[in-house]
């Protein structure tokens, strides 16, 4: 929960805001292993934080994940838009394997696929991996829309979020 008088910018232009006005998930896997996890685990580690558990861990956000997933994808089509590759990519669109191949459980393949990275495609790379090697791996189906930008995901990200915004004002 947020407090209006808490932030930096108009709320109109912010995104996190807009995702969680409109009930849409934002999931962070990875983020112990970047300057913000190190950040945290000092916090942690001189008292400032008392409880590591503030924040949830990869395997929290994964099943979290699966949960939200197979809730909402049974009435709903969910796409995915990924910003990055490595884990950024990896650990969200893994969800539909999982579904099927470790809880063996039916679910729809996620509805349309778009990658913003300034990463060069390539197959057997996570952090380039092409729309049609995410098929082979049982990620995305044979007619998902897929979409890679290739470009600056902090100039490009915020172009785009700002059009899903306009485009939800007018509908």
């Amino acid at each position: 929960v947020y407090k209006r008088q808490e932030y930096e910018i108009d709320p109109k232009n912010s995104w996190l805001i807009a995702a969680f006005e409109h009930k849409i998930p934002i999931f962070v896997p990875g983020w112990e292993d970047s300057t913000l996890g190190n950040f945290f685990i000092g916090h942690v580690i001189s008292g400032n934080v008392k409880q590591i558990s503030t924040v949830r861990s990869g395997l929290e956000y994964m099943r979290a994940l699966v949960e939200w997933y197979l809730a909402t994808s049974s009435s709903n089509t969910i796409g995915f838009f990924q910003i990055g590759g490595g884990i950024a990519g990896d650990f969200p669109i893994c969800v539909v394997p999982l579904i099927h191949q470790d809880l063996r459980r039916d679910c729809p393949l996620w509805g349309y696929f778009c990658q913003i990275s300034d990463s060069t495609t390539s197959y057997g790379s996570y952090s380039g991996a092409t729309p049609n090697e995410k098929i082979t791996w049982g990620k995305l189906g044979k007619t998902t829309p897929a979409y890679v930008i290739e470009s600056d995901a902090t100039i490009v990200a915020p172009l785009v979020f700002q059009y899903v915004l306009d485009l939800s004002l007018i509908h």
